[in-house]
């Protein structure tokens, strides 16, 4: 369970983030919208220790996170929290494999055992005669899909997702977000989503509206993904 409490970030004079407050239970999946400007992002970037609040604190299972020191923050980071962001973030000269393995690399992985993760999280997502490619060789349905696999390979509780489907074509928006509710029924990841899409937000369990910075609505929405 995430509880993220009375949680404020300034910007020098500029206020981002009012107090807000927001409990997400384990494998649920919620989407976060909001005009741009009103906190979306930052209030994700604190979620996920990649930014520290003003004031507040973020508790992942009863432990706090945001005030860790910055080593033990990232190793935390690395081993319970993926990203997906809206443009892959791919690092160009690797492939597809190697871009999925870096952040287990990262935590200590064996590279056999890092490769052998990340093949068969390319095989679950239907890459595996991509692993070999480079991102430029890549569709943008194909690149994200290589995101969300790097973003699993530590098989973290939660994914933390920035505008997932903002760069992709109508077809394979659809084929993302039903990806999300396959792997939530699959492995039972919890999903934290930033969107403008109000589809994926009407998709979602739970859709949570943010207006300058605080929270004006938190709507539990009736559908069959389970």
């Amino acid at each position: 369970m995430i509880e993220i409490k009375n949680i404020t970030k300034r910007f020098d004079s500029l206020e981002v983030l009012k107090g807000v407050d927001i409990t997400i239970p384990d494998h649920e999946i919620v989407s976060i919208v909001g005009a741009s400007g009103a906190g979306k992002t930052t209030l994700l970037q604190i979620v996920g220790t990649l930014e520290k609040p003003t004031s507040g604190s973020i508790l992942f299972d009863g432990k706090r996170v945001d005030n860790l020191p910055d080593k033990e923050m990232a190793g935390f980071r690395n081993a319970n929290i993926g990203f997906v962001f809206q443009f892959h973030q791919l690092l160009p000269e690797f492939t597809a494999l190697e871009n999925v393995m870096i952040p287990a690399m990262i935590g200590g992985c064996r590279s056999r055992d890092a490769e052998k993760r990340a093949s068969q999280l390319l095989d679950y997502l239907g890459l595996t005669n991509r692993c070999s490619h480079k991102p430029a060789q890549l569709s943008g349905g194909e690149k994200q899909r290589v995101a969300v696999a790097r973003a699993l390979v530590n098989n973290p509780a939660v994914v933390l997702a920035d505008e997932p489907s903002g760069s992709l074509d109508t077809h394979n928006k659809t084929e993302l977000h039903n990806l999300f509710f396959d792997l939530r029924r699959e492995f039972g990841h919890t999903f934290v989503i930033v969107t403008h899409d109000e589809t994926l937000a009407n998709l979602s369990d739970r859709t949570i509206r943010l207006q300058d910075g605080v929270v004006i609505a938190d709507v539990t929405n009736n559908n069959k993904n389970t």
